[in-house]
């Protein structure tokens, strides 16, 4: 049997009246977070420029627009909104974004095609599953050579997703996995650009592509994963993956679930999390004053520092991926915000003036055990020469035994959804997702992100 069918069996085998409390508790806030950050990046200029080249008319809401389009850009350009801030959740074993390259493509096909919100549900942990289990059998070898795993494995957690929702059987969504193989991309040389977003968008469009295509009939190579010239010899090569890791034990727990999703306190790259974490906590403590500091050293971990390590950014997507600026941003305000990186924030003298001050490097055995990929140390001079220090194993929310409370879901949620949508609009969209097994038609919840118009937003406000 192909690894291909081997996923699609157990993708498919996922049906809501069997999915355990906590992992639709898990699902809801990530769709919950997801709504948020990509209704705020729907108005960043990465989104705007991708939906200004493809037609209007269609079924499928385009987020934070009056905008309606056929499922595919809808996708496309969802997909590339919800990347735009760096704001999304993240997942270990996936080495990325698991939720971004799923839920565009869903929202999508579930405007084109209705379904009910544990169906949406299902489909959103069937190709979560799958994109972090294959995420097991590939990483880190995957994502330090250099591929985005976002994209490269999100297409794949698409396709599954999407399959899911259509109610293909096995062997098409062995094909619409096969498929995305071959759609499968995203580089990381290519982030702190709006290239990175672009990534995500079409995997979310080309994984709902795979599976429609594979619903119709359209042919692949079900061995596309283990062929010689197939996806894991590609895009790994022989002996830095393991199929054992992504097949054994499939659901016990649901990735979902164990280690969890990691929403973002902060919207920039989540390399960086740590280290603000263990600054912010720093100058809150100790009401540290940018005058005040000599020199910050900063550890995190070599995987991580190898695209954050920026001691000179040059624009605001630059500044997301600089562990230095976002120690120096976290220094100055003790928080960080979107508005952080808009316009010529960036440039904010006060935070320039810091960035030579920063030293990044990476951390030892003798500061973290060897199979910790998260952690962060500082260590702080002032010019009185009182040195300060701190470390944490992993940033705040990163895994499923410290995740973000419910308040701060909400919050965060409530700021992002305001940027686009009038405040009053904000809490029924949360409450529709907070009973999203009880929703008959999702179209009932995308009716919601759309702006209303004018006269109507004037007449509410």
């Amino acid at each position: 049997m192909t690894l291909a069918l081997e996923l699609a069996r157990r993708a498919l085998s996922i049906q809501f009246d069997e999915l355990p409390p906590a992992s639709v508790r898990a699902a809801k806030a990530a769709v919950l977070d997801t709504v948020g950050v990509t209704l705020a990046g729907s108005g960043e200029p990465c989104a705007r420029i991708v939906g200004k080249h493809l037609s209007r008319g269609g079924p499928s809401v385009v987020f934070g627009t009056p905008d309606r389009m056929a499922p595919l850009d809808a996708a496309l350009v969802n997909g590339t909104a919800s990347h735009a801030l760096d704001f999304d959740d993240m997942q270990n074993n996936l080495g990325g974004h698991p939720s971004a390259p799923i839920l565009p493509a869903l929202f999508a096909l579930a405007d084109a095609e209705p379904v009910d919100g544990p169906a949406f549900i299902a489909a959103f942990v069937a190709g979560f599953e799958t994109e972090c289990r294959i995420g097991r059998g590939v990483n880190f070898h995957h994502y330090t050579k250099g591929w985005h795993p976002t994209a490269t494995l999100g297409v794949l957690g698409a396709a599954a997703a999407a399959s899911h929702l259509l109610r293909l059987d096995a062997a098409r969504t062995a094909i619409a996995l096969a498929i995305a193989t071959s759609l499968a991309s995203g580089l990381k040389a290519n982030f702190g650009t709006m290239t990175k977003p672009l990534h995500v968008g079409h995997c979310a469009r080309n994984g709902l592509f795979a599976a429609l295509l594979a619903r119709d009939g359209f042919t692949a190579n079900p061995g596309a994963f283990e062929h010689k010239q197939g996806f894991l010899a590609l895009f790994n090569g022989a002996g830095t993956y393991d199929v054992a890791r992504m097949l054994d034990g499939w659901g016990a727990p649901l990735e979902i679930v164990e280690p969890g999703i990691a929403a973002k306190l902060y919207p920039c790259c989540g390399s960086t999390h740590p280290a603000i974490d263990v600054m912010i906590d720093l100058a809150r403590r100790h009401d540290l004053k940018p005058a005040q500091v000599a020199r910050i050293e900063s550890w995190t971990h070599a995987r991580r520092l190898e695209h954050t390590n920026r001691p000179d950014p040059q624009s605001a997507l630059d500044a997301k991926f600089s562990v230095q600026h976002c120690l120096a941003r976290a220094l100055v305000d003790r928080a960080i915000k979107i508005e952080d990186f808009e316009g010529d924030e960036w440039r904010d003298p006060q935070v320039r003036t810091l960035l030579p001050r920063i030293q990044a490097a990476a951390y030892t055995t003798a500061q973290f055990a060897a199979d910790n990929h998260f952690g962060a140390e500082l260590r702080i001079t002032l010019t009185d020469g009182t040195v300060l220090g701190g470390k944490t194993e992993q940033p705040q929310g990163r895994a499923s035994e410290q995740p973000l409370s419910l308040e701060q879901l909400r919050e965060k949620f409530d700021n992002c959804a305001a940027r686009v949508l009038p405040r009053a609009a904000c809490a029924p969209i949360a409450d529709l997702i907070g009973g999203l097994e009880r929703v008959a038609d999702m179209r009932a919840l995308s009716a919601l992100l759309a702006p209303a118009a004018p006269e109507r937003r004037r007449a509410s406000a």
